[in-house]
């Protein structure tokens, strides 16, 4: 028995979840894009390091946002959160899993491309790191 809402029954935790999940993924890639921009210049070294800098930045934040409120600027600012098979908010722990898998996925393309499919064609819109962690994206509770 599943903890989380059905997407049958409790439809309005789902509408429209995977567009907003890709508009949050643009606002937290400009972020991280400006905080790497940042950093770069600031160090004369980070200038030959950007693609590094960028990994490194972005699995932090995206760390960091996760296990403290369980969404990223991003989500939070389309209003949605991430939560475990139990409903709850990501653990540390499971922030950091989630940040990974999404790493890997980021890194081969035939893995994201099927990770964003599923996103369309699940009822809960979990892409491939989600289904294997059994994590969900939901709209916040009002």
């Amino acid at each position: 028995m599943s903890h989380l809402p059905d997407p049958d029954r409790q439809a309005g935790f789902y509408d429209g979840v995977t567009v907003k999940r890709g508009l949050a993924w643009l606002v937290d890639t400009v972020l991280i894009a400006l905080a790497t921009a940042v950093l770069a210049t600031i160090t004369i070294v980070g200038l030959f390091m950007i693609p590094m800098i960028y990994l490194l930045v972005g699995f932090v934040y995206r760390w960091a946002t996760l296990s403290r409120g369980s969404a990223t600027w991003g989500m939070r600012l389309m209003s949605i959160e991430l939560r475990d098979a139990w409903g709850q908010r990501l653990s540390p722990g499971l922030a950091f899993l989630h940040v990974a898998g999404y790493v890997v996925s980021m890194s081969t393309v035939l893995i994201q491309c099927v990770s964003v499919v599923l996103m369309f064609v699940d009822a809960r819109g979990r892409g491939l790191t989600d289904m294997v962690l059994g994590t969900v994206m939901l709209n916040r509770r009002a």
